[in-house]
This record gives C-alpha cells, structure tokens and sequence, in this order.
C-alpha cells in the first residue's frame, strides 16, 4: 500500500480482530447475520469485509471474550438484526434501547463477545 492510499486512514481505526475458537463458525454466524465477506489467510486467520471496515479472526490465541472495547454495528432494521442473530445461534444480552441519536441493542456471539446494533431509525 502507497503512503497516498493510507493518508484517509490516518488517525482512524484501520482493523478489529477478534480471538475465536473455530474460524469456520465466526465465518458462518457473522456471514449468515451481516452478510460479510472473507478470505483466508492460512488455517488461523481469515479477513472479514464489511464493505467499509476489515478485520480478521484469528484462532492462534485463547478467547478472551470480556472487557475491551465495544464493537457496534450499524443496521436501519434492529427486528430483522435480531432475529438474524438469534436464527445464528447468537444470544441478545440486552434488549433494544434508546440513546442520543438513535437506538441499540446488544448482544454476545457464539465466543462470548458482546457487540452492539445500532440504528438511527424508529
């Protein structure tokens, strides 16, 4: 990458990485709920793509899934977000709730992270 192509990162979060036990299952329930797309890097790392954000998974490291900083996802429908989560073997963890600028809801995927949902629509 050219120093021209990083100026618009500069200051930014460039990329999350989340510990998982089982890459093929983090692909399955983020790719089944958000519709991310992936590419493997060997046997303990894969990329994920959101469309404007990467990060990876990487299974080299034992889970750590409390503490840390809270990864929030945006989606226009939180039901539909929801449900794709629950239909993917996720678990709500708290339950839709208003904030400036909008409302969210929580919940812990299948390693025991806990993310956010937000939207800025009712």
């Amino acid at each position: 990458m050219s120093h021209a192509d990083t100026t618009a990162a500069e200051r930014r979060i460039d990329n999350i990485e989340f510990n998982v036990a089982d890459i093929a299952r983090s692909k399955q329930f983020y790719g089944q709920v958000f519709g991310w797309s992936f590419t493997d890097y060997g046997a303990a790392y894969t990329e994920f793509d959101d469309g404007r954000l990467k990060g990876g998974f990487v299974a080299d490291e034992a889970v750590t899934a409390t503490g840390g900083a809270l990864v929030i996802v945006y989606c226009s429908d939180l039901a539909d977000a929801q449900q794709r989560i629950l239909a993917a073997g996720g678990e709500i963890v708290q339950d839709v709730f208003a904030f400036p600028g909008g409302r969210r809801f929580h919940f812990r995927d299948l390693d025991g992270y806990v993310l956010a949902v937000w939207s800025d629509r009712d």
